[in-house]
């Protein structure tokens, strides 16, 4: 059984209270069922984890190395700033899908830099919350093609 880990950064906490408009009703914890949900149905573990801190991101990252198949990361804020998340992914060489539930290229011009994707396999924005069923799907797709 492949086993996933889907990280949420910065204020994704806040989903379904902040900025409907652009993020939607759905909580954070529909988005984790949902994600748990397909990876069942697609025969894969998928474990959760959300934090507001860049540290915390990256040691779940790191502790992935060893325990996960990969990885789908909706960094948030994060995306446009971190290059330490960005070490981080690519010292772990673990495939990631970048997640984002808005269309980061039709917002403001600062979001359309992302640092991850250059280290992801792929990038997946636009969806809401369809976007992490979607991210599931391709990331074992990849990792099926890879192996």
């Amino acid at each position: 059984m492949k086993q996933l880990l889907v990280l949420n950064g910065p204020n994704l906490n806040l989903l379904g209270i902040r900025q409907p408009e652009f993020y939607g009703a759905t909580t954070l914890a529909d988005v984790e069922d949902l994600c748990r949900q397909t990876g069942a149905a697609l025969g894969a573990e998928v474990t959760c984890f959300q934090s507001n801190h860049e540290g915390a991101l990256i040691d779940q990252i790191h502790a992935a190395r060893t325990t996960r198949d990969g990885i789908i990361l909706n960094a948030g804020a994060l995306t446009h700033t971190s290059i330490a998340l960005m070490d981080a992914i690519q010292s772990v060489e673990l495939p990631v899908v970048e997640l984002h539930l808005s269309n980061i290229h039709a917002r403001e011009s600062f979001r359309h830099k992302s640092w991850i994707a250059p280290v992801a396999v792929g990038q997946i924005c636009g969806f809401g919350p369809a976007g992490y069923d979607l991210a599931i799907r391709a990331l074992l797709a990849h990792i099926e093609a890879a192996s």
